[in-house]
């Protein structure tokens, strides 16, 4: 199935019962309420088959007796209107808990799903496909399948219960209400399609005109810079002019299809009033004969209801397939079995698994042994990649964009496996390790910092959630943070706002570097981490930088020459090839690759510079 094929592409498919079995499969925990919201829409439906007895009867109790047992009827027709109202309070309560529990379990086990998946699978769909499935397809699942069972459950009882009652009382007359059945059902079929089409269509201009709304509203800038505002109100006039008609069609169709049903009710009734009055008297009391009329006006109720519902199980099956999709995707980098049966022996066990979880209390050796990798098979990022890097070396990785710098760092971490050769962490390839080991002893500081809504305490922690607040302030002092964070109003406890939008771009690595030293990890990876930043900023986090990397194992990749030259190793990268290595001075000497690179990068700083001092002379002149 294709990941990105429209959720309405669905929609006239017939409804997979396997798919739904699963699905219903995830309300086991919530037997209790579904069985007492069964018995509630079972119970309603059996007072709404009993009401119009007991009209019959109190009026054939007028008629014949003078009203005598009118007060014991009565008696009976308010506890029956008390049992309802009691059932659909019940049926309310319980439905709520169910859906909001189904939700529950579908979003958490979809949320842990996310965060095992491997990096791979978020290259290939979008944020906004996957907040769709922890959000509008759970909140419609969830909502869909306790409603959905009490209107199977109800509408079967109550048209069981009417159908038995007409033909208890008079066959001939049953049959002849039951005559608008098929017209009804043809009717309901024909019309809960073209209701379909024409909401799918609705619904599929509303998704691009929210993302219109997005687009709009994110790139208004560029849109300003551009003068684009009239042309983008004539493209949003064309989706809203779609919607407008789509969902005109929608309410044209729901318009007709409602007066022909209610139209076929009426006929139900009128041919049980016409035919029940030529047997009034003979075979048929009066008061039978209203029984009639109002089952033949219930009929077609049961009928409208359930073929919504089944409506609204196609609409959902979208939503169905591509949550259970997700739930049943496995990460492409995990664990193996042999690795896990080793940790599962490691926890009964706690010394047999132990080589399996690291081996020794701390990394000496890292070993890229002649690496190859694809993204897609035949378009190798990485050939035949060679290089050891040992404890408390820093090893920096430099070369064009696209060269396969950032692909390097991404095996080290094991976001992804090499398609040939093997990484070796002291000399155990280190897929015979555990992921939680290697990822458990890595950090991170990227080129766009990511912070988390909070304070800047909170996103220093993030890294050890268990850090006393003193361990916190070092840390920041560590890397030299703690010079901004005490000149803010409230220090640490500053909120950062959403993605730390309220921090500058070297405030927030600043935090970030902090946040790694806290969660002191023997692998340290820095992807561009000074690029995003002016010179002066980028020398303050250089110190912060040195900080960090004391006594680990580093991984260094910059643009910027002046963030490596310190490195005790550089490795310069081509089209997925180590061509040059040594340090910086090394490098030069050899008039290669990197002195090109290097010479390019110094006179073009040079000029930056220049320019910037006679924009500060004219300015203070």
């Amino acid at each position: 199935m294709n990941s990105y094929q429209d959720e309405h592409d669905y929609y006239d498919h017939p409804i997979d019962l396997k798919l739904w079995w699963r699905i219903i499969a995830r309300a086991r925990p919530y037997r209790a309420p579904l069985g007492g919201l069964a018995f509630a829409g079972m119970v309603v439906a059996v007072a709404d088959v009993l009401l119009p007895w007991i009209t019959a009867a109190v009026i054939d109790d007028a008629v014949t007796a003078g009203g005598e047992r009118i007060w014991t009827y009565g008696s009976i027709y308010v506890a029956l209107a008390f049992i309802m109202a009691s059932m659909v309070w019940v049926f309310i309560v319980l439905a709520g808990i169910t859906a909001t529990g189904v939700a529950y379990d579908l979003r958490h086990a979809g949320f842990r799903r996310l965060q095992e998946l491997s990096f791979s699978f978020y290259d290939k769909r979008p944020v906004g496909w996957l907040m769709a499935r922890m959000t509008s397809d759970c909140a419609r699942i969830s909502g869909i399948l306790p409603w959905a069972l009490l209107d199977v459950v109800w509408g079967v009882f109550l048209l069981s219960g009417i159908t038995a009652m007409m033909f208890w009382m008079n066959w001939r007359l049953a049959l002849v209400v039951l005559a608008i059945v098929p017209p009804l059902s043809v009717v309901t079929v024909v019309y809960q399609r073209k209701l379909i089409r024409a909401q799918r269509s609705a619904r599929r201009t509303n998704s691009k005109i929210t993302a219109g709304f997005n687009e709009g509203i994110v790139g208004v800038r560029t849109t300003r810079a551009l003068v684009r505002e009239e042309e983008n109100l004539k493209e949003f006039e064309v989706l809203t002019r779609q919607m407008s008609r789509y969902s005109r069609r929608s309410a044209l169709h729901a318009a007709v299809y409602l007066p022909i049903v209610m139209t076929l009710g009426a006929l139900g009734m009128g041919l049980a009033l016409w035919r029940g009055g030529l047997l009034t008297g003979n075979v048929l009391g009066l008061g039978e004969l209203v029984a009639f009329i109002q089952y033949a006006g219930l009929f077609h109720i049961p009928i409208q209801e359930m073929a919504q519902r089944f409506t609204n199980l196609q609409e959902a099956q979208a939503s169905a397939e591509r949550l259970q999709g997700l739930l049943d995707t496995e990460p492409e980098i995990d664990d193996s079995p042999e690795v896990r049966a080793a940790l599962e022996l490691q926890v009964r066990k706690p010394q047999a698994g132990r080589a399996i979880d690291g081996g020794q209390d701390s990394i000496s050796e890292i070993h890229f042994d002649h690496v190859h990798f694809a993204y897609i098979k035949e378009e190798p990022v990485l050939t035949d990649v060679d290089f050891r890097v040992r404890a408390g070396e820093s090893i920096a990785l430099v070369g064009e964009t696209g060269s396969g710098k950032s692909t390097i760092a991404s095996l080290m971490c094991r976001f992804y496996e090499p398609t040939g050769g093997a990484i070796r962490i002291d000399g155990v390839d280190y897929r015979r390790r555990s992921l939680h080991w290697l990822q458990s002893n890595l950090g991170m500081v990227l080129q766009e910092p990511l912070l988390f809504s909070g304070t800047i305490r909170d996103n220093i922690r993030y890294s050890r959630l268990g850090a006393a607040n003193d361990e916190v302030h070092a840390a920041a002092g560590h890397v030299g943070a703690d010079a901004f964070i005490t000149d803010l109003p409230d220090g640490y406890d500053t909120e950062v706002g959403e993605g730390g939008d309220r921090l500058s771009t070297g405030q927030k690595q600043f935090v970030s570097l902090a946040r790694a030293v806290l969660a002191d990890p023997q692998i340290l990876v820095l992807d561009e981490a000074t690029s995003s930043v002016d010179t002066e900023t980028e020398r303050r986090i250089q110190k912060g930088i040195e900080a960090v990397l004391e006594g680990r194992i580093s991984l260094i990749i910059a643009h910027r020459l002046s963030t490596i030259r310190a490195a005790d190793r550089i490795l310069f990268i081509d089209r997925g090839r180590v061509i040059e290595e040594g340090n910086h001075a090394a490098l030069l000497a050899r008039q290669g690759a990197y002195a090109e690179l290097y010479s390019r990068q110094f006179h073009r700083d040079a000029e930056t510079t220049a320019l910037g001092s006679v924009a500060q002379t004219r300015g203070t002149e």
